[in-house]
């Protein structure tokens, strides 16, 4: 049986993915698929980008743009998403993917995504909702120094989990960081 708080979190996830999904959706519209060109050292660069200036936001007082840390965790989560279905369909050069497939794959994505948060929550009894959003980013931003090394190596590791398993980690770090800053909101 789960608890409450699992509870809230499963639907505190599914409002965050639905906001993130709405906005994919939107920019298929506007662009196509035209990321699927994009390679993965690619999409972990932009990660990486959205990651820096999420620190640079939270470390500095003075913003010359205007947008907050929402919409680079949202950036986060969509590009994490684009990194797994690369992974999975492997690079093209030309966009290759209509609204309707991309959309079955990114909620396929998710849906494993959200079940390893789900098995992890059981085992460390939600210890995220006492971090920081800045620990959070702090995480992501190691995670992606992780993947560039292990682009660096080939893919290859001798004893650490892959890139797949650190992407999903970034998208999970990235919906309880937008989690705590809904929370903090209200």
């Amino acid at each position: 049986m789960s608890s409450p708080f699992m509870q809230d979190t499963s639907k505190q996830y599914d409002a965050v993915v639905d906001t993130c999904k709405s906005l994919f959706i939107k920019k298929m519209g506007d662009y196509g698929s035209a990321w699927r060109i994009l390679r993965l050292p690619s999409l972990t660069d932009q990660i990486f980008i959205k990651a820096q200036r999420i620190r640079s936001l939270q470390q500095n007082d003075v913003r010359k743009v205007d947008e907050g840390e929402v919409s680079e965790f949202i950036g986060i989560i969509n590009y994490c998403i684009m990194a797994l279905i690369q992974l999975e369909k492997g690079v093209v050069e030309q966009p290759d993917m209509s609204t309707v497939e991309a959309t079955k794959l990114y909620e396929e994505k998710v849906s494993v995504t959200k079940r390893l948060m789900e098995d992890k929550n059981h085992d460390y009894g939600e210890a995220w909702r006492d971090m920081r959003v800045s620990s959070l980013t702090d995480l992501i931003l190691q995670k992606l120094l992780r993947v560039k090394q292990i682009e660096d190596n080939k893919g290859k590791t001798i004893v650490s989990e892959g890139i797949d398993a650190n992407y999903q980690d970034m998208i999970n770090y990235a919906i309880f960081a937008m989690i705590h800053l809904n929370e903090d909101k209200s």
